[in-house]
């Protein structure tokens, strides 16, 4: 600062007449006479000139603004919606594609379309592993978090890998469906990704068949065609 003082001043000194009625150095005062504010004051220092009422400021210091530098964290933009779907395949000729769709919090939308299947109804659930190794065999059994028996998706006792039937026509033996299930979630502690569906043999009795295997499988016989859930693009 006293350097900016000195040069103010040598320039008002070579400007100014001779014949001045009075001094540039009575009008800018020796800059060790400025008086600074004490750190409690919450003013500016000042530089007072001999010319009445006019003052200059300087900042006490330079304030940097770090959040002006510092660097933002990019935004993260997470899509209400979520998809998945699984291809599902076997020895036979059966095969077919299901999709999941879900609306972040609501139930899950299952489209299913299979081929290759007699005409009828025919098992449709979902098995707790994704494991293919040993074919169907390795997905284990239905999906059963919360330790029910088996039972039909409408039911309150059920596996939540219970979604019903799926039915052949008898022309083409296609089988579409549309399911909507709000055991069966695309996210969460319970999430279906990673597990698998699997079209059965016959048809499920939905826990009401009266057979050994009412319960827990609801009697649907072998396991025609599986295939893993996976994420895939909305």
């Amino acid at each position: 600062m006293q350097a900016a003082i000195a040069a103010m001043a040598h320039v008002l000194l070579v400007a100014a007449p001779p014949s001045s009625s009075h001094t540039l150095l009575a009008t800018l005062p020796n800059p060790s006479s400025v008086t600074r504010s004490s750190s409690s004051s919450s003013h500016s220092p000042s530089l007072h000139s001999a010319f009445h009422g006019v003052s200059l400021k300087f900042p006490s210091r330079l304030n940097l603004s770090l959040a002006a530098v510092a660097s933002k964290k990019p935004l993260t933009v997470v899509a209400a919606a979520k998809k998945a779907v699984a291809v599902l395949k076997g020895t036979s000729n059966v095969e077919g594609v299901v999709t999941l769709t879900q609306e972040d919090g609501g139930p899950t939308t299952v489209n299913v379309r299979v081929t290759g299947l007699t005409p009828g109804p025919h098992g449709f659930h979902l098995h707790e592993y994704g494991d293919t190794t040993n074919g169907c065999i390795s997905t284990g059994a239905h999906f059963n978090p919360n330790n029910m028996t088996h039972g039909a998706p409408k039911d309150e006792v059920r596996h939540a890998g219970d979604l019903g039937n799926i039915v052949a026509n008898a022309n083409g033996s296609v089988a579409e469906a549309t399911i909507v299930d709000n055991q069966i979630s695309l996210d969460g502690p319970n999430t279906v990704v990673g597990r698998a569906f699997v079209v059965h043999e016959l048809e499920d009795d939905l826990g009401k068949g009266g057979h050994e295997l009412s319960l827990t499988t609801g009697n649907a016989g072998g396991r025609l065609a599986c295939g893993v859930v996976g994420l895939t693009p909305v």
